[in-house]
């Protein structure tokens, strides 16, 4: 009996000896596997309108400002802001109207892209954020455009995905809104409303795609719900008629790129019908120094392309951004 209690003694002293070892390994494989920065979901009250974005990484790092397009919002960005974080502060707001922010009355707030650009200034001054590189794209572009145009010095660099800022960028796709922008009719407006619908949104994010199989359905269901709340589809087709007022300011846009010359990655999906790869290639002509990349993919370049662009980002933001 004594002999048996010896060895069952000795066979778990063999084992306690040999657990924490075990745990030791898998202890140094999840410090290996570092976790992502957590986001924060947060709102602020900017002229007296609730303004939700998503916030992430270290508060004293550089800061980069992603402006989404449409029909979506900050959530565009759900993939790309970890990627980010670890290095960079990041912010990614949702504009009045859209995803979460708070969508007023038509009768009390004028949705237009001036008034957007408005709204991200006083964020930024809300969030103390005293320079930033500004990812843009879609409607995201004017709106981070105007913002360089009232506060140039504070832009350091630009990624600009699908964006446009040339009469080059707005083809057939553009033809319809430019009846509506001619004549300001209900007849045109109207025509404009098949562009709020689950066909076209879902068009948005599949159309042009190398291999739709990387596009998650998820998205254009997110969107339209959204964009099936009440009154939100005039809201949409007002922000569609004001987009009118972008295209006289392409030159002062252009006088930006010629005279502050900011550091440029332009990451374009060329298959895009919205904001044709016609539109990616005049920037060269004011950003010579921007880095191009053009990849086959459509408008939502970030759900199926991630992989490719996040890398590309954070080289280019590690490269002229950080250290500036």
């Amino acid at each position: 009996m004594r002999k048996l209690i010896l060895t069952l003694l000795l066979a778990t002293a063999s084992i306690t000896v040999a657990l924490p070892s075990a745990i030791v390994a898998a202890h140094a494989t999840s410090e290996a596997r570092k976790a992502p920065a957590p986001i924060y979901y947060r709102t602020a009250k900017i002229d007296g309108i609730d303004i939700f974005y998503r916030e992430s990484g270290p508060a004293d790092a550089p800061v980069v400002l992603l402006l989404h397009g449409f029909p979506t919002s900050s959530h565009m960005f759900r993939n790309l802001i970890p990627l980010l974080a670890d290095r960079y502060h990041v912010i990614a707001p949702d504009y009045p109207g859209y995803g979460q922010s708070a969508s007023p009355d038509r009768g009390e707030y004028a949705y237009t892209f001036a008034g957007a650009a408005n709204i991200v200034d006083k964020l930024m001054d809300h969030v103390s954020a005293k320079s930033y590189a500004m990812y843009v794209m879609d409607y995201g572009a004017p709106v981070g455009y105007r913002l360089a145009l009232l506060h140039p010095d504070r832009v350091s660099g630009l990624i600009i995905q699908n964006g446009n800022a040339y009469d080059e960028g707005l083809k057939q796709f553009w033809d319809p809104i430019k009846t509506y922008w001619s004549d300001g009719s209900q007849k045109s407006r109207e025509a404009l409303s098949p562009l709020v619908t689950l066909e076209t949104t879902k068009f948005q994010y599949t159309d042009g795609m190398e291999d739709v199989a990387r596009i998650s359905p998820d998205n254009w269901v997110h969107d339209q719900a959204l964009l099936d709340r009440p009154g939100n589809k005039d809201i949409q087709l007002d922000m569609l008629y004001d987009y009118r007022t972008n295209v006289p300011l392409y030159p002062d846009f252009q006088s930006f790129f010629r005279e502050r010359k900011p550091p440029t990655l332009i990451v374009w999906g060329k298959n895009d019908y919205i904001f044709p790869e016609a539109g990616a290639h005049p920037y060269v002509k004011d950003l010579p120094d921007a880095e191009v990349h053009i990849l086959n993919s459509g408008h939502f370049l970030l759900e199926e392309k991630l992989d490719v662009v996040a890398p590309l980002i954070n080289d280019f933001l590690d490269r002229k951004v950080a250290k500036r």
